[in-house]
């Protein structure tokens, strides 16, 4: 008789882990949660493009016993992180990883706000119903009549209110896809959650949504248990009061990226026809790329925010990855403002600009405290008809000087002197067509001030025209830093 030999299973570390001692405590099953996650990065081969966010609280070390990339976030802002790598880098898998005190109290808002948007990423909860990092206080899980250290009576629901879940309250909300309980209590449970762990990544694979995977996982030291005795009380006290379920599990039609939207983009914003992109008029630029930073810089009451909200609106009209940051003191007016404005043919990584194309300087306060960051072969275009006295302007930076305010002045209003700069800037750049602009300030303006709508419309023509019939743009800064006056 020939016995044929038996396959042997051996079982192994799975790659997406270290070979690294964790710093839990015996008996925590953080190292189980560990592994299941690892091992479904492993089985669906993903590990190169898996980003994990860390908590604050006892898995805030997780990044060093996953072999990915992982970030660590601020308290309970684990889903805002996660949110912030999917949209920047859609093509990778990101879990965010959190315990019940960073998720379900201070993290709270963000992660209702992120299955409310039913963002496309996957959360692991561990819930062990107390605070284990920070000396076992009571936390929004933790039961009924069960005592912590700053409990010692026990939780009462009269005092204390009753105990958060947060599977039953994500599932209230449209968006989310997929949301489950599961508990580490037995081998049984255990790989139950595997499954469940695992289909919340394929839902993120697919573009399906918003998947939640809640684990109710021991604490035997914070709980002052034996580790068997602690696997025991998850099963006969945290599983009745949570129970273990499928709560959520519907399949969202997958929108592609980029897909164009059922309605047009001008059905969307209201758009006139005249307003219309149009191709844009022949300029003495030099910014063709697929991406242009401008930051627009003076004093309150100059239209310095409404400038930037302009070109924005005109970045969405024409279908531009578009992001608008300001920043202004409390002044209602002659305070600091400034805001940044990224138009992009490709995703935004970040609203902060450091080193702007183009800087819109509407005083010379604005000129000498920005001019330096502006890019070797960028613009800057400044708010007088002529650079201060004896300035001098970085190497291989383009100045335009438009008396923007002297321009407006004539037409009637100093208020329209931010237009008279946009026109320029358009001018100076091919990013964005005139005929756009004109339609988004007949929205933006006219909508609430109409009366100074056709003195905009005036403004928008002199500063293009000014740059069109006067200046003669090129790289006017000399070896000696000096520029040429206009």
């Amino acid at each position: 008789m020939i016995v044929e030999p038996v396959e042997q299973l051996v079982y192994q570390r799975p790659q997406a882990l270290c070979e690294t001692l964790t710093h839990y405590c015996p008996g925590c099953t953080h190292g189980v949660a560990h592994r299941l996650v690892a091992e479904v990065i492993d089985e669906l081969g993903i590990r190169e493009r898996t980003i994990g966010v860390a908590p604050v609280g006892c898995a805030v070390f997780a990044y060093n016993y996953f072999d990915c990339d992982f970030a660590v976030a601020a308290h309970g802002r684990a889903p805002a992180m996660a949110t912030g790598l999917k949209r920047v880098l859609p093509d990778t898998i990101v879990f965010a990883y959190q315990g019940d005190g960073d998720l379900a109290s201070i993290g709270l808002a963000e992660i209702l706000h992120a299955a409310a948007r039913g963002e496309n990423i996957s959360v692991i909860f561990i819930n062990n119903a107390i605070y284990g990092m920070t000396g076992g206080q009571m936390a929004p899980t933790t039961l009924s009549g069960q005592a912590s250290t700053t409990t010692p009576w026990g939780r009462r629901p009269s005092n204390e209110g009753f105990p958060l879940h947060v599977c039953e309250l994500l599932a209230t909300l449209e968006a989310p896809t997929y949301i489950e309980r599961v508990a580490l209590s037995d081998n049984k449970n255990i790989m139950r959650a595997r499954r469940a762990v695992r289909k919340a990544i394929e839902n993120q694979q697919k573009g399906a949504g918003f998947s939640f995977v809640e684990i109710l996982s021991p604490c035997p030291t914070i709980w002052k248990m034996d580790p068997v005795v602690a696997r025991n009380w998850v099963a006969e006290k945290l599983m009745p009061a949570f129970p273990c379920q499928v709560f959520r599990d519907k399949v969202h039609e997958v929108v592609a990226e980029n897909q164009p939207p059922h309605k047009t983009p001008e059905e969307i914003l209201g758009v006139a026809k005249s307003a219309q992109p149009t191709e844009a008029l022949p300029t003495a630029s030099h910014f063709h790329g697929t991406k242009l930073d401008i930051k627009v810089a003076g004093f309150g009451g100059q239209g310095v925010l409404l400038l930037g909200q302009i070109v924005a609106e005109m970045g969405m009209r024409e279908n531009l990855e578009v992001s608008w940051l300001p920043s202004y003191g409390p002044e209602m007016r002659s305070g600091s403002a400034h805001c940044h404005v990224c138009l992009s043919k490709e995703r935004i990584g970040s609203p902060l600009i450091s080193h702007p194309d183009v800087l819109i300087a509407m005083n010379e306060i604005s000129l000498r405290k920005f001019a330096a960051q502006v890019k070797p072969g960028g613009l800057i275009l400044y708010n007088r008809d002529a650079l201060p006295e004896g300035y001098a302007v970085p190497n291989d930076v383009h100045v335009a000087c438009v008396p923007a305010g002297e321009i407006a002045d004539k037409l009637g209003s100093q208020k329209v002197a931010n237009v008279v700069m946009l026109g320029a800037l358009l001018a100076e750049t091919d990013f964005l067509p005139e005929k756009t602009a004109a339609g988004t300030v007949e929205t933006m303006v006219g909508a609430y001030k109409k009366n100074m709508l056709e003195l905009n419309r005036k403004a928008l023509a002199a500063g293009r025209d000014f740059i069109f019939e006067k200046v003669e743009v090129g790289p006017v800064a000399g070896p000696d830093g000096y520029c040429e006056t206009f």
